[in-house]
Order: structure tokens, then sequence, then C-alpha cells
């Protein structure tokens, strides 16, 4: 979904398609089903890996957070004042510092999860409009930017991500048996393993052909 919303975002930038997926609800609400879906598997991914080494996780948060910067000195070159300078991969890295700490609490992360996300887009605030600190969420306008993943209320989900790899364990093997298994073309086992570099390189892969046709 990721792709082909990117598609049609780059179809309309460079003037082949006339999609107003900035003002059509149906469009935006589309968006909205991506990044959710994204964020809470990765609360989901994040719970399985707390059995993991502490190296490994810090390996995991620097190419995160150096795939940000370059996402923001990317964007600065093409967009000018519309560059991301609080995506999805900084809110990855913002919530991942946030939430490690806090994976053996899946209760308190369940709670605080649904209210945070309930509160998110319940409340909006003038206050909270300024670049400095509208990545935390609860602005009252959306900031023009090319992509825009604040706190609140994404951290939210990603917490009820946490809290149902804990609270339902039982479906977290047959899923991850199933993205694995035999059944599924390698190609798309590639891309679920690979997600970070699939995020990385589609988007340059399609803007650049894009360009090349004009």
């Amino acid at each position: 979904m990721m792709v082909a919303y990117h598609g049609c975002y780059d179809l309309t930038y460079f003037g082949y398609a006339h999609f107003q997926m900035l003002e059509d609800p149906l469009w935006m609400l589309w968006r909205n089903v991506i990044v959710g879906s994204f964020v809470f598997l990765a609360g989901v991914s994040l719970s399985l890996s707390r059995a993991g080494s502490q190296r490994s996780a810090g390996a995991r948060l620097l190419q995160l957070s150096a795939c940000a910067l370059l996402v923001s000195a990317a964007t600065a070159v093409l967009f000018g004042p519309r560059w991301i300078y609080f995506g999805v991969l900084h809110f990855f890295v913002v919530a991942t510092l946030l939430t490690r700490p806090l994976l053996r609490h899946a209760t308190f992360l369940g709670s605080a999860g649904l209210a945070i996300f309930v509160l998110g887009w319940s409340v909006g605030w003038d206050a909270l409009d300024a670049r400095w600190i509208n990545w935390v969420g609860l602005a009252a306008q959306k900031p023009q930017t090319e992509d825009y993943a604040p706190l609140i209320p994404w951290l939210g989900l990603l917490w009820l991500g946490v809290w149902a790899e804990q609270r339902f364990p039982a479906l977290a093997g047959p899923a991850i048996r199933l993205s694995l298994g035999p059944a599924l073309p390698r190609a798309t086992q590639f891309l679920g393993r690979h997600s970070l570099v699939v995020y990385m390189v589609h988007q340059p892969l399609l803007f650049g052909l894009l360009y090349l046709t004009r």
C-alpha cells in the first residue's frame, strides 16, 4: 500500500495525474490506514525484540537514525520549506527510545496507548502549531511538510501493538510462520524481512523513473 500510495503521489507531482491527495478525505484516510498498520506492526515487532540483545537493538536504532537524517537532508534539497523534519522514521527513532524501557509493562502500555491514541484524534491546540513543538502532536493545524508523524497519536498505536503481542502471544507464532512460510513468493518474503530497505529505496526509484520521463 505504501509503494502504491507514493506512486500515486509521484504521478500527481509530475502532472501525470491529478489526485487530490491532501484534500480528499478518502486519500487522507488511506494514508492514515497505511501509517496506522505500519506503526501497529512496528509495536508488535518491538515487543518481539525484547528477548534480543542490547547490541542488536542499538544497531537497529542507529540505522533508523541515519535513515531519518538522510530523509531530512534529501527532502530539504528537493522540497525546501516542506522538508521532512519529523516523519515516520523520525517517529520510530523517538518512539523506540521511549518504549524499550517499558516493554515489560504491557498492561500500562495498553491503557496508556489507547488514551494517547484517542487524545490525539480528539484534541488540537493552536499553541502547539509551532514547528519546534508540533512533532509532539495535538497541533490544531497540520504543518506544511511532505511527511508528518507526530508522537501523539501514533505512539499510542505503537504501544497498543506492544500490548497486543504480549496479551495475545498465540497470534504471533502463526503470523510469523505465515509470513515466512513456503507458500508465499520469495519476493514477498524479501519485502517483509527488509522493510527498512524497501522504505528507503522505493520512493527514490519511483521518483527518479518519473523524472526521467519528463
